[in-house]
């Protein structure tokens, strides 16, 4: 049910392994407020808690002598906006991000803000499509990458704080942060930072709402490109 999709999201629906009963729901949920009054904030609340009780239910499973504090801990750095917005970029929701043209201008696509929304939107949609059991299923399918154990307690460090802490405990000298670009009005900005490891002759970017977030979102992908190289 529902109009044809454009290949893009036919992709993206074999990626989510869930085929649409009703394409309007997947549609929907790649749609910005700046596209469309048709907008995925909506599927976005429900996709949230979905999403909460979905991963909470796994680390129930996976993690069965450990306290509900720390599966607490656990699930709010599953759930954050940093890890969805991993995600999404990994699905490639970027690509099929339907934007307004002010919004698609300033960096829109790739705001982890936006991003995140997205992700959890597409999770409701597949709630609404065919029931919990089919979100929970993409829920763990989206996770399967994340190795679960109970060290994970111990996370919750911000990327800027775990990269500088990777940094000094090899005796490196601290990332270098610089803004690159600043896009958008000057009421509703969005910055382009730069994180640059000087030892390492590499360096990443981040897009955020603020000259910390983005930061943030730049040293994040720094690290994510540590891990990939197993530096």
């Amino acid at each position: 049910m529902g109009p044809s999709i454009s290949p893009e999201l036919e992709r993206l629906q074999q990626l989510l392994q869930h085929p649409f009963a009703d394409t309007r729901l997947l549609q929907r949920a790649v749609t910005h407020r700046s596209f469309s009054a048709d907008h995925n904030e909506r599927l976005e609340f429900v996709g949230d808690s979905v999403l909460n009780l979905a991963v909470a239910a796994l680390l129930y499973e996976a993690l069965q002598t450990m306290p509900e504090g720390d599966l607490s801990r656990i699930r709010a750095n599953l759930v954050k906006q940093d890890t969805l917005h991993g995600i999404a970029t990994g699905l490639g929701l970027d690509k099929v991000l339907r934007l307004g043209e002010g919004e698609s201008r300033s960096g829109g696509h790739k705001r982890p803000s936006i991003l995140a929304d997205a992700l959890e939107a597409l999770i409701a949609a597949v709630y609404i499509d065919a029931g919990y059991d089919a979100a929970a299923a993409l829920v763990r399918r989206l996770f399967a990458d994340v190795e679960i154990n109970p060290q994970m307690q111990a996370m919750g460090k911000d990327p800027k704080t775990e990269l500088q802490e990777w940094l000094q405990g090899r005796k490196m000298k601290l990332p270098l942060y610089r803004v690159v670009a600043t896009l958008g009005a000057a009421h509703k900005q969005t910055f382009d930072v730069e994180c640059e490891v000087e030892e390492l002759g590499h360096a990443e970017r981040g897009i955020g709402g603020s000259r910390r977030a983005g930061e943030q979102v730049a040293a994040a992908a720094m690290l994510g490109y540590l891990k990939a190289h197993k530096l």
